[in-house]
This record gives structure tokens, sequence and C-alpha cells, in this order.
């Protein structure tokens, strides 16, 4: 691959991160998710991000190489920006679909700092992480969908002390936030 493949190469790499969602474009994930019923936020994290990580997995690697490794500097530095900015901003929100929505800007920031570390373990770690994220972030989905079609809202503070009415949800939703946050044994300890 000639050099005069690095702008096809950043092009790429806008496109995949526009999809991903990667920073500095995540802008319509979070919005897109309040806006989606349940089984559309579901489908678009289950499915639909894994295309713009794929994508550059498969396309900006693999027909790139020389110049994703050449670029792969600062695709790390945006992964970076991505998983903290995304930890911040889903600290500070209301609403328990943008909440998260945000965790899963951050899960992708590490699936893009694995793919664009050229070592087998990362490159293994943001396959297993990609398959991972579809049960850690589709999961609390459905369990938000299963509480808004009972209060009709998404707001935090609206379901304080909600363990007492439904142990079983609040054990299986606990369990589904802990493996987001990457505890050991669960699936997004990777």
């Amino acid at each position: 691959v000639t050099s005069g493949h690095g702008g096809l190469l950043r092009g790429l790499c806008f496109a995949f991160g526009v999809k991903g969602p990667s920073f500095p474009f995540p802008t319509w994930w979070p919005d897109g998710n309040v806006d989606a019923p349940t089984a559309g936020s579901v489908l678009l994290a289950g499915v639909l991000l894994k295309m713009g990580t794929y994508g550059m997995l498969r396309f900006n690697l693999g027909l790139f190489p020389d110049q994703a490794r050449a670029n792969a500097w600062w695709v790390m530095i945006l992964a970076l920006i991505g998983i903290i900015y995304g930890a911040l901003v889903a600290l500070v929100q209301p609403n328990m679909k943008k909440l998260i929505a945000y965790t899963s800007i951050s899960h992708l920031g590490f699936v893009v700092l694995g793919i664009f570390s050229f070592t087998q373990a990362g490159l293994d770690g943001a396959t297993f992480l990609m398959l991972a994220h579809v049960v850690s972030t589709g999961a609390p989905f459905m369990l938000a969908g299963a509480l808004y079609e009972r209060r009709h809202t998404y707001d935090i503070s609206e379901f304080g002390g909600l363990a007492t009415p439904m142990p079983v949800y609040a054990t299986f939703f606990l369990f589904m936030v802990l493996a987001s946050v990457g505890l050991p044994l669960l699936n997004g300890f990777i």
C-alpha cells in the first residue's frame, strides 16, 4: 500500500468512528437511545455499534495495515479520550438510558484501543469485548425498558428502593452493572 492511501484510511477511521461511536463523534448515540424503544436500543447496542469497530478491525487494519500502524497513535489518543469522556459524562446522567449509552462509548473506546494496539492480546481482547458488550449493554437496556413500562420514566431518581419490591430484578441489574464495570470473573473484565 502506498502512502497515498493515508487520506482513505483517515476517511474510513472517520466513518467507522461515527458509526462506532468513537470520540469525538458520539453525539448521536445517547440521544438515539433515549428516543428509541427498548428493542431499538438493544439492536443498536447489540449489532449496529459493532459495525463501526468491526469495520476498523476488518477494513482499516485489513486493507491498510501500514497506514493504520502509522496513524495508530492519534486513533489511540482519541480512544483514550473517549474512554474517559464516556465514563465522566455517564457519572452525571439523570437518565438511565443515557447513562447506559455513555458507558457504551467508554467500552468501545477500549475496543478501539485494543484494535490499534497491534498486539495479539489487544486484538483478542477487542474482539471479546465486542461480544461481551452485547450482553453487558443489551441487558441493562432491556432492564431499563422493563422499568419504563411500569413507571413511564427513565429518571434514575424515581427508582430509589427498588430492591425491596423487586429483589430478583435488582439482583440481575446489579450483576449486569458489575459485568459492565469489569468485575473480575465477569465478561467485562477482559
